[in-house]
């Protein structure tokens, strides 16, 4: 059976997601699993929605069963985003095919420039760069132009192209035997308006924050926008600055020290975002006072969310697959995995069962739940635990 694994936030579901589903399907898939961030973002972002919403969006249009990326992959680099979704699916032992966007939809190219990026010729060819305040993704794609030519290298400078080789890589540093597909994005690129009937995630995330969700909706299918609604009726529509002081509070009370955990890179970003957080009286002032050109914006916003959730560093594989939604389709794909003695989790009472590196995970989870409920509008959506009481979206 071919079954094809999509890594994703759906934040919120639109229509390209739903045509990236689509055409893995026209590719020969079977069926379509997600491995979809749960609270927190790539971008160090609250998800717009919760976990459960979006992955019924998922399965309302067109995937079978969704599986959690957690929120210590979800919310990290390119590259461990990537490690943490290929291990997952990887582990379902049923998907045999990874399908993901990409800017140029070459994967010939793009695998030219995984294979280059792990080679001993690239680590020289970096480590000779200059030190000149240039963000590491810029002088990463300097190193690449040096070996397969500015033309290939510019493949980095585009968001989906650059986690596309970063999937190829998790892909061949696990040793997974997953296939790969490529789909070209067409329409809006990501913060672009609307453009071809599409626009992307980022783009109606502001108009939701701007108060417009019904021109949000309009570029969702309609059972994801239906699904919106309904969330949005219910006050769990998610506004991050309703946290921002229970952030700072968590930054005014940190050490030097306390930040060193979080600066994995130790280029000093800890001391920038600890001397920031003294003299910032918002969160946006904390990170503009933290803010170089070596640094993008969305390795600080990580970094800061990373402190108040207090993240620790990923495990090294994930040791569970947390279902969040399934249909009939899915149903089936799970009674596979369990028969594969794969460590499939329903009941989160269940995660007791599977040692004591999953229940120190899925403790992570739930207190970064329990913080994601207090950017509801809603002070009845703000109930601690509900990690614990969370069920599937069983379809």
């Amino acid at each position: 059976m071919s079954v094809a694994g999509i890594i994703c936030e759906f934040d919120p579901l639109h229509t390209g997601h739903a045509y990236l589903m689509e055409q893995a399907r026209r590719a020969g898939a079977e069926a379509v699993v997600c491995a979809m961030s749960g609270s927190f973002t790539q971008r160090g972002g609250f998800a717009v929605a919760d976990k459960l919403a979006r992955a019924e969006m998922a399965v309302r249009c067109g995937a079978d069963l969704v599986l959690e990326l957690p929120t210590v992959w979800a919310m990290s680099t390119a590259e461990r985003f990537a490690q943490g979704g290929v291990d997952i699916l990887t582990r379902t032992g049923v998907v045999t095919e990874l399908v993901f966007g990409s800017e140029c939809g070459d994967l010939a190219g793009l695998r030219r420039a995984a294979d280059c990026l792990e080679s001993p010729e690239f680590t020289a060819s970096l480590a000779s760069l200059p030190e000149d305040g240039r963000t590491f993704a810029a002088r990463r794609q300097a190193a690449l132009a040096a070996l397969l030519g500015a033309e290939e290298a510019a493949l980095l400078a585009s968001p989906n192209n650059t986690l596309a080789v970063e999937y190829l890589r998790a892909i061949r540093r696990l040793e997974s035997p997953l296939a790969a597909r490529t789909v070209r994005r067409t329409g809006a690129q990501h913060g672009e308006e609307a453009s071809g009937g599409f626009a992307s995630a980022s783009y109606l995330r502001q108009l939701l924050a701007a108060g417009e969700p019904e021109q949000a909706a309009a570029y969702m299918p309609p059972a994801a926008a239906k699904i919106l609604r309904r969330e949005l009726a219910a006050g769990r529509i998610t506004d991050g600055t309703l946290c921002q002081r229970a952030i700072l509070s968590r930054l005014r009370t940190m050490t030097a020290e306390d930040w060193r955990r979080f600066d994995g890179g130790g280029e000093g970003l800890g001391n920038r975002l600890y001397q920031a957080s003294r003299t910032g009286s918002t969160l946006e002032a904390v990170l503009a006072a933290a803010k170089t050109k070596r640094y993008p914006m969305a390795r600080l916003r990580r970094m800061v969310l990373a402190a108040w959730l207090d993240l620790p560093a990923p495990p090294e594989r994930a040791p569970y697959l947390r279902v969040l939604a399934a249909n009939d389709t899915g149903r089936r794909l799970l009674r596979q995995m369990r028969d594969a003695g794969a460590p499939v989790l329903t009941k989160p009472a269940d995660v007791f069962l599977l040692g004591a590196e999953a229940e120190a995970l899925f403790v992570v989870e739930s207190r970064c739940t329990d913080l994601y409920a207090l950017a509801r509008p809603d002070p009845a959506q703000m109930t601690p635990g509900q990690e614990w009481r969370m069920t599937p979206v069983m379809r």
